[in-house]
């Protein structure tokens, strides 16, 4: 398929592409999101923007105690990343787990997140990581938790005009250990089902648990009550297994050609407890 005819911006900073999306311009990051959409026309955007080129917005600091990772950042920058490796390992193991190396090569964070495909990987991630998400328009900056970024099936709160400009990350204490399990969709590496599971033992019991979930339904969402679960628990292979039942619950799990929701509901408790036993496993 052929996309209609459009106008094309690169702009090399940050306040000319800001304006031009005031102006209806779509941003486009990496690309594998909407020039897609664009040739199966789901998307005609008459202007595109094209962020790639604005310098500062791919880099990944540490600043206040917390990780700043820029918007266009692509997902191998986040896989190598050393910081992310030693200081977030949980985003640096789920963005390694991206589609392959030629989507990691060119996709970015900012890309994925804005584009909220509810079998996208780093959502899970984010949600358990509480994360915070940097939204910039011509008027201003704004911060929003992943909890309430993330609205429904490609939905997000971002707000016409607005870019996603960088991710906001905890460092890990030492005592948290995290992991990202997924059952793939083979030919696209989308998640059927992904888990990011985030632990903290001190004393030999659990005092923080949070557990990102993507794939199961509309959108990612935390498994509130699989956490409450395993808090104050010793972590044994009963209370992994009775937080895992808990994973999709009072959620209405999709069902398409790759599952049925009953068996996404199956492999989410699954996963979790794999999750689960694996980051507790990290847990120095």
């Amino acid at each position: 398929m052929i996309p209609n005819t459009f106008d094309y911006s690169a702009p090399a900073h940050l306040k000319d592409a800001l304006e031009l999306m005031a102006n209806g311009g779509k941003p486009l990051a990496g690309g594998m999101s909407l020039i897609p959409m664009m040739k199966l026309r789901l998307a005609s955007p008459e202007h595109v923007v094209d962020v790639g080129r604005i310098a500062g917005l791919n880099t990944i600091r540490e600043a206040d105690g917390k990780l700043h990772i820029g918007a266009n950042a692509t997902h191998y920058d986040v896989e190598s990343s050393a910081l992310l490796q030693g200081k977030c390992p949980l985003l640096a193991e789920t963005a390694a787990a991206i589609g392959d190396i030629q989507v990691r090569n060119r996709g970015t964070l900012g890309g994925s997140v804005a584009h909220a495909d509810p079998s996208a990987d780093y959502p899970a991630a984010l949600q358990a990581l509480e994360a915070s998400i940097v939204l910039t328009s011509a008027s201003g900056t704004r911060t929003v938790s992943a909890a309430n970024f993330f609205v429904d099936t490609f939905t997000t709160a971002l707000e016409p005009g607005e870019l996603i400009t960088e991710v906001v990350v905890p460092v890990e204490a030492g005592l948290t250990g995290t992991s990202y399990q997924k059952f793939l969709q083979s030919a696209s590496g989308f998640a059927v089902v992904g888990i990011a599971a985030r632990v903290r033992r001190e004393g030999g019991r659990i005092t923080l648990a949070r557990i990102g979930v993507t794939g199961v339904s509309g959108t990612s969402y935390r498994a509130l009550k699989a956490e409450q679960a395993l808090e104050g628990k010793a972590g044994s292979d009963a209370d992994i297994a009775a937080a895992a039942a808990l994973v999709g619950e009072g959620v209405e799990a999709s069902a398409d050609l790759h599952a049925s929701a009953v068996y996404r509901m199956h492999l989410a408790s699954n996963y979790a407890a794999r999750a689960i036993r694996a980051a507790l496993s990290k847990c120095a």
